[in-house]
């Protein structure tokens, strides 16, 4: 199984719940990459067996503008062999709280196997670490056959 932790962040929220589930990851035995978007090759997306996408929300709900390009990718390539979760940091004194992760969500949800979801109120607190691993869990055990 090949596995891949995908993640942007701007205030380092993103990036810290990400290195999180990458550990995670890691303590099940899974050979997994972990890659901000500035450094992804698409190309490589379909290799994957397990792809984790972390997002923080831009602006009323929206996509940051550099997670675009793997929002269209997802839907334009076959990858339907892959098993997908999101997560990502926001802050509930917004109408759309991680509404990126929302969007990423239904996406997923068409154009793969969604295993799981997880959003966290702005910087992940100790308490978080036990629904990381449970997003790794749910991830890494529902993977569809090759």
């Amino acid at each position: 199984m090949k596995a891949a932790v995908i993640y942007t962040s701007v205030t380092g929220n993103t990036e810290d719940l990400a290195n999180q589930i990458y550990q995670g990851m890691r303590k099940q035995q899974m050979n997994v990459d972990f890659i901000s978007i500035n450094e992804l090759d698409y190309d490589t997306l379909p290799d994957y067996d397990i792809i984790a996408v972390g997002t923080y929300t831009w602006d009323n709900g929206d996509l940051p503008m550099e997670m675009e390009e793997l929002f269209i990718e997802f839907e334009e390539q076959d990858m339907s062999h892959v098993t997908t979760g999101v997560f990502g940091t926001g802050d509930s004194f917004y109408p759309y709280y991680c509404g990126a992760v929302d969007l990423f969500r239904d996406m997923l949800y068409v154009h793969t196997n969604l295993a799981v979801t997880l959003k966290i109120e702005l910087t992940p607190q100790q308490d978080d670490l036990i629904r990381c691993e449970k997003f790794c869990d749910r991830l890494t055990r529902t993977l569809v056959p090759a």
